[in-house]
């Protein structure tokens, strides 16, 4: 994970507050460094819940998930980095017996702390850091119509859809289309282009499709790829050395991707991306394709946590932090029980992967959560957001 300074913090519980503990834009922009719960004004025992429960999630005939890496700390403390289970476990899925085909135990992969996951949704999180730096810069209007920027997306142009409708989720699209089936780049851009809002404009309605369009805006705007704009802009100035679009190798497993439960005939995916679309997309798409690991996304955190900085390395001013962050949130949710627990208040914001994934990170109490999970490995199931609630709810606990 990036480098983590030595040294001890000061924290010693709530209201008063831990080392570079303040208001979201006065904070310090100090590395993280690995402590004591104590040290970062956590409650032990609740962090050792936390793990607990962890492990509780990953075990089992029928676990939660196959493995997990969960990362938690405050202010520039990480008091927790865990890696439990197994990043690879099954070399199938059997849909006569409903069960994976377990690997021989020395074919198994154990988790790491510095294990790669498939983010998938998170990537919207960097996808919409991407587009708030250009709305710092001035060179994208927050309240544009994407017409102005994309004259030849005829739909959206038409409805007079906004970039920030994009980021909140607002804009009317339906949640995907099958750019999976399409035959080629040409085919799959045609489609996008054509998309119309199937509802009115203004409702919450939660759309990959936001950040598809959102994905060509950028690209269009600076002439660079995704990719290129997620490395230059935020991970490589914050030292995200294990943070990048696929493939990954020495990954997490995911699924074994078939028909009629996936879109796609795969087989068993490792290293890279699960999505279907991002994957006929190349692995390079506003909505999911990134990899990383929780130490990488600690400092991603932080940084925010920090008010943009992190280190020498500004990615965002405080001010378009606390845009970014505050709700209903630009990419991110903003006080959502469901997932973050008792966590959730007072402006906590984060987001899930389909995958697995999710983080947490709450400016007033200068916290945050990483939790990476397999969930997705052998096959995909309903989803199940009590184990990410819990470890909300832990951290929330633990919050002298």
């Amino acid at each position: 994970m990036p480098s983590l300074d030595d040294g001890a913090g000061r924290g010693r519980g709530r209201p008063r507050p831990v080392e570079g503990e303040g208001r979201r834009g006065q904070l310090s922009a100090s590395r993280l460094r690995v402590d004591t719960p104590e040290r970062a004004g956590l409650d032990p025992e609740e962090m050792r819940h936390l793990v607990r429960d962890v492990v509780d999630a990953t075990g089992g005939e029928r676990p939660w998930a196959a493995g997990a890496v969960v990362v938690a700390g405050r202010g520039p403390v990480i008091a927790v980095r865990e890696a439990v289970g197994w990043a690879v476990r099954y070399a199938a899925y059997d849909p006569r017996a409903g069960a994976g085909v377990e690997l021989p135990p020395a074919a198994r992969v154990p988790m790491t702390v510095g294990t790669p996951f498939d983010l998938a949704s998170l990537t919207k999180l960097f996808t919409a850091v991407a587009a708030v730096q250009q709305i710092e810069r001035g060179t994208l209007g927050i309240d544009a119509r994407v017409g102005a920027y994309l004259p030849d997306f005829h739909a959206a142009a038409a409805h007079g859809i906004t970039v920030r409708q994009l980021l909140t989720h607002t804009s009317g699209l339906r949640p995907e289309v099958p750019l999976y089936d399409c035959a080629d780049d040409a085919e799959r851009l045609q489609l996008l282009r054509a998309q119309a809002p199937v509802r009115a404009p203004g409702a919450y309605g939660y759309s990959d499709l936001n950040m598809l369009l959102l994905q060509q805006l950028l690209e269009r705007l600076t002439g660079r790829t995704l990719d290129v704009l997620v490395r230059d802009g935020i991970t490589r100035p914050l030292g995200m050395t294990s943070t990048g679009f696929g493939p990954c190798p020495g990954a997490a497993a995911t699924e074994d991707q078939r028909r009629p439960w996936a879109k796609a005939d795969r087989g068993m995916l490792r290293g890279v991306v699960h999505d279907e679309n991002a994957w006929a997309l190349g692995g390079v798409a506003g909505h999911a394709g990134l990899f990383s690991t929780g130490g990488d996304l600690a400092v991603f955190c932080r940084t925010l946590l920090a008010g943009g900085s992190y280190g020498p390395a500004r990615i965002l001013g405080p001010d378009f932090v606390e845009l970014l962050l505050t709700r209903p949130g630009l990419g991110f949710m903003v006080d959502q029980p469901w997932f973050m627990g008792e966590l959730a208040g007072e402006g906590a914001a984060g987001h899930t992967g389909f995958t697995g994934t999710s983080l947490v990170l709450d400016p007033a109490t200068d916290t945050f959560v990483v939790l990476l999970a397999n969930t997705v490995h052998p096959v995909r199931r309903a989803p199940d957001n009590a184990p990410r609630a819990l470890v909300g709810t832990r951290m929330a606990m633990a919050v002298r």
